[in-house]
């Protein structure tokens, strides 16, 4: 009789460890639910359904007609328009992204240092990545404004000569990339939290050798930012090879001056969205994703010649 009662005591307990499991688990998925349902709808359905796309001639007014690899054949030998966007987009890319790098590393070196007004300087610096995309786009066509912007009546002024700009096609390209360096705000910050990680005994360790400032820089400092440069150059790459706003503000969807600004970006819009071609678009979509898939495992693959974390036994 004990042991009968034994027995259903276990049971009941197993029952009820059950049921709080399963609840547990509903309650969970109740919680993610709106996420699932916002990542299912709004993320992974539109993904799958321009990867079908990418294989159609559609037009949104009618249904899509499949055409297998036609609209990759048809970019890859018979669009010049997408290699002088690739050409212009590659372009950017390895102008843009290295000296973001720089620029954001050297800016956060120098605001981890003890200055009086340290948090001012801090905050102007990355104020111009919270303006938006769209105002800053018309910000900097006037003040590069060839005529009557500010940079050339300075330029003016100091008796240097006057640069065209956004209106040269040797000029545009680089104004673009200085339009974007304005706004590395968001990198900077994430480099100066890195540099506040960094454990003071290493410095003073270092001073105590005798090494200098560039020593210091060389062997700590830059070895122990490798994984936040990682971090941000994969994010750089990926965003720079989608710039589009900045450039359609600018250029009011032109691509010009003689198509020196014509992105990757701005022709995919053109075919989705003014071409109505969003077959074709769909392809452009795809083709650039992969691309980006791939130069993200190269880098990854690389990192792990060049990249040092600090918990590592070497």
């Amino acid at each position: 009789m004990a042991q009968s009662q034994t027995m259903s005591k276990s049971h009941f307990s197993r029952l009820a460890f059950k049921r709080s499991t399963i609840q547990r688990n509903i309650n969970g998925w109740l919680f993610i639910s709106p996420w699932l349902v916002g990542f299912l709808t709004l993320t992974l359905y539109p993904m799958l359904s321009s990867l079908y796309y990418s294989f159609t001639d559609y037009n949104v007014i009618q249904q899509p007609n499949w055409i297998g690899f036609n609209n990759y054949v048809r970019l890859l030998t018979n669009d010049p328009t997408f290699w002088t966007s690739v050409g212009n987009t590659l372009y950017y890319v390895a102008l843009f992204v290295p000296l973001t790098v720089i620029f954001s590393i050297a800016i956060a070196m120098l605001l981890n240092t003890n200055v009086r007004g340290r948090s001012i300087f801090r905050t102007a610096v990355f104020l111009p990545s919270m303006v938006p995309e769209i105002v800053t786009g018309l910000l900097w066509f006037w003040m590069l404004n060839p005529q009557f912007g500010f940079a050339n009546t300075l330029l003016k002024f100091l008796g240097i000569p006057t640069i065209g700009w956004l209106s040269d096609p040797a000029w545009s390209k680089p104004s673009l990339v200085l339009i974007g360096l304005w706004g590395l705000g968001g990198s900077m910050v994430i480099y100066l939290a890195a540099l506040q990680d960094i454990p003071e005994h290493l410095y003073e360790a270092a001073d105590i050798d005798g090494a200098g400032v560039w020593t210091r820089t060389r062997y700590i400092t830059l070895p122990l930012l490798t994984p936040t440069i990682l971090f941000n150059l994969v994010l750089g790459i990926i965003n720079a090879f989608q710039t589009f706003t900045s450039v359609f503000v600018i250029t009011k969807g032109t691509g010009g001056p003689i198509d020196s600004t014509l992105f990757y970006g701005l022709i995919l819009y053109r075919n989705a969205f003014t071409y109505l071609k969003m077959g074709y678009a769909s392809a452009m979509a795809w083709l650039l994703f992969l691309v980006i898939v791939l130069i993200t495992a190269v880098i990854f693959w690389t990192s792990r010649r060049w990249v040092f974390y600090s918990g590592d036994a070497s």
